[in-house]
């Protein structure tokens, strides 16, 4: 079996980060190789620009620039590590891609889904999941199991509500429009239930 690329997205506190985990384990278990990854990040320089905008004021960045950082930073993952994974057939696992900018610098910030595709496309040789998982959870309910974590990368969760609510909504639409790559994940259960239907949507 050839390798697949899958991104886990969804606001806030959805458990995408746990569930991805478990994906990569339980398909190195079947004896797959996994290459689990995340954005922004995933290699040294885009873990560098991570670190700009997960961390600070919440208008630190004006959206374009944060755009344009998001995809640099991509543009780096994807070089690096992506592509070369995908070209060895192993599966690669990754928490947030392309869908995150759209939802976050697109419906939460203003610039059009459409500009934000062609940003894309230029920078990452228009790459796309094979397959995407949307964990669905109201934003309120992500955003106070947020708070209850430890740890610092708050600056998109001291976004207003506003903000949040059109992340969401972004999200919430998202399996409809394209549903032959998205699909929806209830999110408000319990962990092992979660990925056990993950698993039956990945696995045959």
């Amino acid at each position: 079996m050839t390798g697949r690329f899958i991104s886990f997205e969804g606001g806030e506190g959805s458990g995408k980060s746990t569930q991805a985990r478990l994906l990569a384990e339980r398909l190195r278990a079947a004896g797959h190789e996994v290459v689990l990854t995340r954005e922004p990040g995933g290699t040294p320089g885009a873990e560098a620009i991570r670190g700009l905008l997960v961390n600070g004021d919440p208008q630190r960045w004006l959206p374009w620039t944060e755009a344009c950082l998001v995809n640099a930073a991509r543009a780096d993952h994807v070089a690096r590590v992506i592509a070369p994974a995908l070209g060895r057939d192993a599966w690669v696992i990754c928490d947030r891609f392309v869908d995150s900018t759209r939802a976050y610098q697109g419906a939460g910030k203003g610039i059009s889904d459409a500009d934000l595709c062609d940003l894309h496309r230029k920078s990452c040789d228009d790459l796309w999941p094979d397959l995407t998982l949307v964990m669905a959870l109201p934003a309120a309910v992500g955003l106070a199991r947020a708070t209850e974590r430890a740890g610092g990368e708050g600056r998109f969760e001291a976004h207003d509500a506003e903000f949040h609510a059109r992340v969401t909504g972004f999200f919430a639409g998202l399996a409809r429009a394209e549903p032959l790559r998205c699909h929806d994940v209830d999110a408000g259960r319990d962990v092992a239930s979660i990925a056990a239907d993950i698993a039956a949507l990945v696995l045959p």
